[in-house]
């Protein structure tokens, strides 16, 4: 295995963050319930956790000022322009799954 300094290892990290950032902006059509059920995990999950490093930096981040960071626009916009109702079964299989942490 190549060993990589911890430099690198934060460069690419963040590298893969973005490219994961970009990939899910750019498929509205994938509902985060969908994430949720599949994954155990969301864009919603991506911004809480991007403003808990943030806060651990010392840095003041609203949930909407993170969430505008993952989702590219102001959440409300991509919720109009992307979230669809869920289904009962989607609904019923999130509350099943559902991490203790959400």
């Amino acid at each position: 295995m190549t060993e990589l300094s911890d430099d690198q290892k934060r460069d690419f990290e963040a590298a893969a963050f973005r490219r994961l950032v970009t990939h899910l902006r750019q498929r509205g059509d994938v509902q985060n319930i969908d994430l949720m059920n599949l994954a155990g995990f969301c864009r919603n999950c991506l911004s809480n956790w991007y403003r808990e490093a943030a806060d651990a930096e010392g840095v003041t981040l609203s949930k909407d000022a993170a969430r505008e960071i993952i989702y590219g626009m102001p959440y409300a916009e991509w919720q109009a322009l992307n979230q669809t109702e869920a289904s009962d079964a989607k609904k019923a299989e999130f509350e099943a799954k559902r991490p203790k942490d959400h």
